[in-house]
């Protein structure tokens, strides 16, 4: 049995160390993937904000394996664009440079965050700009080779959040008719909701286009909590995914301190390069 592929979400982790100087640290702590959040506070970077990234993500030897479209101001609480009129202008600035940085990079996986409800707009109209602009976003995806993957939040952090579950955001994929547009599974935020993980991997990890990890409760490293981390790992191999999966917990302290639990369970030491 192999165990799975972790990247480092260097939007939560490292974030000790200025965004360029995180790639490499990344790689001295024996990760060889990264992923990011929209990590500009704009849609629209200039050209050399996006190469002095891409340097620091080639140089450190590192892939880049999943990065989000821009979502708004997420430490403000947006969580997402493509479902808010007022959101859709900074979202379709954002496609083309999104889609072409990570094509730039061979990254395969791109998310876009729906958006939280809009006050006096009804759940259609919301859910029909959604697969507008999901569908500019998936046809951008696919001339970089990527595929665009949507996620469920939790209702606990993200009370504004109307995609809360898996069965909604695997709908939200189906009603795109795009191929290329896959469900994100955040094991932590589907069980924070109550779903049974196991369950969902074994009957539809052949529809993750991309997994996030973090243990329930407290969304700290795995083994911090009570999800069933050996288990999870054992039933994603069984299921044939061969993504990578993301560590998107909150660390205790530095980063470089929260990996111990890759060494302590066997089934999570051996990385694929």
């Amino acid at each position: 049995m192999s165990a799975p592929r972790f990247d480092v979400n260097l939007s939560i982790l490292f974030t000790e160390l200025p965004l360029l100087a995180r790639p490499a640290a990344a790689a001295d702590a024996g990760f060889d993937a990264v992923e990011l959040w929209w990590p500009f506070d704009r849609p629209d970077p200039s050209d050399g904000e996006l190469d002095a990234l891409r340097r620091a993500i080639q140089d450190a030897g590192v892939r880049l394996v999943a990065l989000n479209f821009d979502a708004g101001d997420m430490a403000a609480g947006d969580r997402g664009l493509v479902s808010r009129p007022d959101g859709e202008a900074r979202f379709l600035a954002n496609v083309d440079v999104a889609a072409g940085f990570a094509g730039s990079l061979g990254c395969r996986a791109l998310n876009a965050l729906y958006g939280n409800r809009v006050p006096g707009l009804g759940d259609e109209a919301q859910r029909d700009l959604a697969l507008a602009n999901l569908s500019v976003a998936a046809a951008a995806a696919a001339r970089a080779g990527a595929t665009v993957v949507v996620e469920a939040l939790n209702s606990y952090e993200n009370p504004d959040y109307p995609i809360t579950s898996s069965a909604a955001a695997l709908e939200l994929a189906d009603r795109t008719g795009a191929p290329n547009v896959a469900f994100l599974a955040d094991l932590y935020h589907l069980h924070r909701m109550g779903e049974d993980v196991l369950t969902l991997i074994d009957s539809a990890a052949g529809r993750f286009g991309h997994v996030q990890i973090a243990d329930d409760p407290g969304r700290g490293a795995p083994g911090s909590g009570v999800m069933p981390y050996d288990e999870i790992f054992r039933r994603l191999d069984a299921s044939g995914y061969a993504g990578h999966v993301g560590l998107e917990f909150r660390p205790a302290g530095p980063a470089i301190d929260n990996f111990a639990w890759l060494k302590e369970n066997h089934t999570m030491t051996e990385r694929a390069r």
